[in-house]
């Protein structure tokens, strides 16, 4: 499929002036939750909501992190999700969760994100 990048808004989910735009995050499916650093989350007010976190990298390596509330805005798309706090080396991700927030999905041969279309009900 290969990768690429979009940019995205954040903003504090209680005080939503409090804003910043990350210009580049990795699409990545195979992510459950979206990383951003934690100087960026903090920058705007995010509060780490839950901490120590058990996380399994791709690598297999196992590693704690906290996580916190944010809306995430792409385009004129825009959900709320819990958000990793990067820690230095850490990547900035556009996780699986909020993509489905989003109502997003990848189309792989543009190599951008398109709408996922009506969202299904019982």
């Amino acid at each position: 499929m290969g990768t690429f990048h979009v940019g995205c808004k954040l903003e504090n989910h209680t005080d939503r002036s409090q804003a910043v735009t990350v210009p580049r995050a990795l699409v990545d499916t195979g992510s459950e939750y979206t990383w951003i650093p934690a100087k960026t989350l903090e920058r705007i007010g995010v509060s780490r909501e839950k901490k120590d976190l058990v996380f399994t990298m791709a690598n297999g390596q196992t590693i704690t992190r906290s996580v916190g509330f944010a809306i995430l805005r792409v385009d004129k798309h825009f959900t709320i999700d819990e958000v990793v706090f990067g820690e230095p080396g850490d990547m900035t991700l556009l996780g699986a969760r909020t993509l489905e927030g989003l109502s997003l999905v990848v189309d792989p041969r543009r190599k951008k994100l398109v709408a996922a279309g009506p969202l299904p009900a019982a």
